[in-house]
């Protein structure tokens, strides 16, 4: 069975987004982004690996999940299809305009159910956080790039959801002298993919 990981970059006081959305805050360069690149290379936008002269190695993702306010970030930089190599799935409540080759569901929980059911690669929830609240008994594992920054106000990593049962156990930390701290945590009862 695939495995929905919630992999993203979080704040001291975490926060995923500054309070207009933005990510500039987060640290782009040093050592931790062996991580970015070597072991979470799906999850890159095809503009990063064009950049870079690499391909998506299809090793880990198969599929993206992610808010509208994810998306628009992307959009207003003239980025329609941020994630070509992967199918890529906005949550949205109502009807919206996408590329061709990007679906839009109005349901994420029974959407994601239906994915976990079908063969693949794990699904990754790319954000917001309030879809990711929505989908908290889905999630089977976070993993959280902690930068060593204090955002705010801003979007919380659950959104604003204010109590989170502590479901989760930590698996592992790796610190890298960027300050940034690769945190990976699974969700308790639940066997996962690894």
């Amino acid at each position: 069975m695939r495995d929905l990981v919630y992999y993203v970059a979080v704040s001291l006081d975490g926060r995923i987004a500054d309070q207009d959305g933005g990510y500039d805050a987060f640290l782009v360069d040093g050592d931790h982004a062996s991580v970015v690149v070597d072991e979470y290379a799906d999850a890159l936008p095809a503009h990063a690996h064009a950049a870079l002269g690499t391909t998506p190695p299809g090793t880990r993702f198969d599929t993206v999940l992610m808010g509208w306010r994810t998306l628009t970030p992307a959009l207003d930089a003239g980025i329609e299809s941020p994630y070509p190599h992967l199918r890529q799935i906005v949550a949205s409540s109502r009807p919206r305009e996408v590329a061709a080759g990007i679906e839009v569901s109005d349901d994420p929980l029974a959407t994601v159910r239906a994915l976990k059911r079908a063969d693949g690669l794990d699904i990754w929830l790319c954000g917001g956080g309030a879809l990711a609240a929505s989908l908290l008994p889905e999630i089977d594992r976070l993993v959280l790039k902690r930068h060593p920054i204090v955002l705010g106000d801003g979007v919380g990593l659950f959104g604003s959801r204010r109590a989170v049962p502590p479901r989760f156990r930590l698996d592992a930390t790796r610190p890298f002298a960027s300050g940034v701290v690769v945190e990976e945590h699974s969700a308790r009862g639940r066997a996962t993919a690894g």
